[in-house]
């Protein structure tokens, strides 16, 4: 049974740093590109970041650009999400996702998604 499983949430204030992890098990992911995106109360789910097969290439979102890291670590099928300077508006479930095509993952059409952690910003 192939699992995405999302740690590292909680509560931080406004400037702080959280570092999340995306734990990939029951198949290898190796080749496959893997993302996080993020939905808020109300909102609909956005495009957070990406990082292909190889971790070669990255992606963000422009409301993230220059603050979140998006890496990986192939040997432990983890994918990570290093957020810096957080801002209330950062307040939102965030979901990591993997599919082999990166586009179709950035499209929000991801074969694979995990549950979600919650990250909340406080003023």
């Amino acid at each position: 049974q192939v699992q995405l499983v999302e740690s590292g949430g909680g509560l931080v204030q406004a400037g702080g740093s959280l570092r999340l992890s995306c734990a990939a098990s029951g198949r290898t992911f190796s080749n496959y590109a893997m993302g996080w995106f993020r939905q808020a109360p109300g909102k609909e789910r956005e495009f957070v970041a990406a990082i292909n097969w190889s971790g070669g290439s990255t992606y963000y979102a422009d409301s993230v650009k220059g603050r979140f890291t998006i890496s990986r670590d192939k040997a432990k099928n983890t994918v990570y999400l290093q957020m810096n300077s957080l801002k209330p508006e950062d307040t939102a479930v965030y979901c990591c996702a993997a599919d082999v095509n990166i586009v179709v993952l950035t499209t929000h059409r991801a074969r694979y998604w995990g549950q979600g952690t919650q990250v909340t910003v406080s003023s």
